[in-house]
């Protein structure tokens, strides 16, 4: 569970939940039920969804959405830590030796990695299959992204849309001056859920995943950098030094000399 993002949702909600109930004379929360705004805003915004992305990617948004709360990447010393330890492994009893670690590694891009050196692939053929993986990974986390992004986009419209609507049946039903102002109130929800939805769900959903792509994008590149240094027989010292420059300064001091 991510407690970033579980605090500022909490937050954030508790913050407009106490707002909206604050307001002397009028219902309260019950001034901002309104289903059909709901129904415009929500189900508009997933509509244009699925016009615009095809239908694979639009069944893996509740992924998307998900991977904001409950990612959980392994930190990168002990990344670290396992390559120095393959490494002196293989200078110790050889590349195939590292045979007997792969049950130990839970990450399938690492596991893979380590496979294909056990296997005899050349360095260069190792390299050039994990650069395409996390490359396409990397495009996968970029659809993710995009799809919140868009959802950022088409609420606050489909909001608007809403309010126009309601602007024509109150300005249709005028003969009625007590109305008038329930009519306002009903149309500017659609306003409010679009704003609402935009700024404190999808585009922070949005921002957050984008951060953790390129989080996840440099540990795939420390794998890979990692592997092929194992592969061509690197002195562990000498491998450690160098991935200590993906870390940022506080995590370098983790790591043993």
């Amino acid at each position: 569970m991510d407690f970033a993002t579980l605090l500022g949702y909490v937050l954030g909600l508790g913050l407009v939940t106490w707002s909206m109930a604050h307001a002397d004379g009028l219902p309260g929360l019950a001034l901002f039920v309104h289903g059909p705004a709901a129904a415009v805003v929500c189900g508009g915004s997933f509509a244009a969804i699925m016009i615009h992305f095809p239908m694979h990617n639009v069944l893996d948004l509740f992924k998307v959405i998900l991977k904001n709360f409950l990612h959980k990447a392994p930190p990168q010393t002990e990344d670290i830590e396992r390559i120095i330890s393959y490494a002196n492994l293989a200078r110790r009893d050889g590349l195939l030796a590292l045979e007997s670690k792969l049950q130990e590694v839970k990450d399938p891009f690492f596991a893979k990695g380590v496979q294909l050196v056990i296997d005899g692939f050349a360095a260069e053929t190792v390299k050039d299959i994990m650069i395409l993986d996390a490359e396409v990974e990397k495009q996968r986390h970029a659809v993710g992204k995009k799809m919140l992004e868009q959802l950022g986009t088409f609420a606050p419209a489909f909001g608007m849309v809403e309010t126009l609507i309601g602007l024509v049946q109150m300005l249709s039903n005028l003969s009625d001056p007590a109305k008038i102002g329930a009519g306002m109130a009903g149309a500017l929800i659609g306003t409010f859920y679009g704003a609402f939805l935009a700024n404190l769900v999808f585009l922070p959903m949005a921002g957050k995943l984008d951060m953790r792509a390129k989080e996840e994008y440099q540990r795939r590149e420390l794998i890979i950098e990692g592997i092929a240094a194992i592969q061509s027989g690197e002195k562990p010292q000498l491998i450690k030094e160098r991935l200590k420059g993906f870390l940022r300064p506080v995590q370098r001091k983790a790591i043993p000399s």
